[in-house]
């Protein structure tokens, strides 16, 4: 049986470049994702009724709060923890699935939103961005679970250093804590995982250039004869 391997990747500069092109867009889109929920919370969230905004379990009049509800935040506390887990986790996953993750967001996004809804008590109230973090680390783990090549392992192994706590945040612990949000984002990553996995192409194993060592007929400089014996 043959294994077909790709070919090497060469460390160019052309690939060098596409490396930093590729770092600086998840560092903008985190940043401008993180910027985007401190404006929520400082300039537009005081002048609103947020309650009209947020997810409400089982309320007909509460779609609206799917959409909205992640963008803001109860607490400056609040804000700054999902701030951080946003910091880590959204430019590890898309360095690793740039494509991935951009299409995995939104349902990453309504399954926060839809699990409050569904499991949540009738008459509280549900917001934050915690279950989106919850699916982007859930995200990292499936790809990683399925594909097994070594930038998801890599991805799914720093996103559970960080932030393997999440596992159990998605069940009941602490009042106050929305944890039907959590676990609707969580399953929301897992879905987008296995339906997204593929997007992004596996990338072919670098080879550098040390590694382009010279034969020993070369090194030397003259041919070398080899003779085989049959006894």
């Amino acid at each position: 049986m043959q294994i077909h391997e790709p070919s090497p990747q060469r460390d160019t500069r052309t690939q060098r470049q596409r490396d930093r092109a590729k770092l600086w867009r998840a560092l903008n889109i985190t940043l401008f994702s993180v910027l985007l929920l401190c404006v929520v919370y400082f300039m537009i969230q005081p002048k609103l009724n947020i309650a009209a905004w947020t997810v409400e379990p089982h309320s007909p009049h509460s779609w609206l709060g799917l959409l909205t509800a992640p963008l803001l935040h109860g607490s400056i506390e609040h804000l700054a923890a999902n701030a951080i887990s946003l910091l880590i986790l959204l430019p590890l996953a898309l360095l690793t699935y740039p494509k991935g993750t951009l299409l995995g967001l939104p349902i990453m996004w309504l399954g926060s939103g839809i699990g409050a809804w569904i499991l949540g008590e009738p008459g509280t109230h549900h917001l934050g961005a915690s279950g989106v973090t919850h699916g982007l680390l859930f995200l990292m783990m499936t790809i990683g679970l399925i594909r097994r090549d070594r930038p998801s392992i890599a991805a799914a192994l720093i996103a559970f250093l960080f932030y393997g706590g999440m596992l159990l945040t998605v069940l009941p612990q602490e009042a106050g804590v929305s944890w039907q949000a959590h676990m609707g984002g969580a399953i929301g990553g897992i879905i987008a995982g296995i339906l997204l996995r593929n997007v992004d192409p596996r990338s072919a194993p670098r080879r550098y250039s040390y590694e382009d060592e010279p034969e020993p007929d070369e090194f030397l400089g003259m041919p070398i004869e080899r003779h085989d014996r049959n006894d």
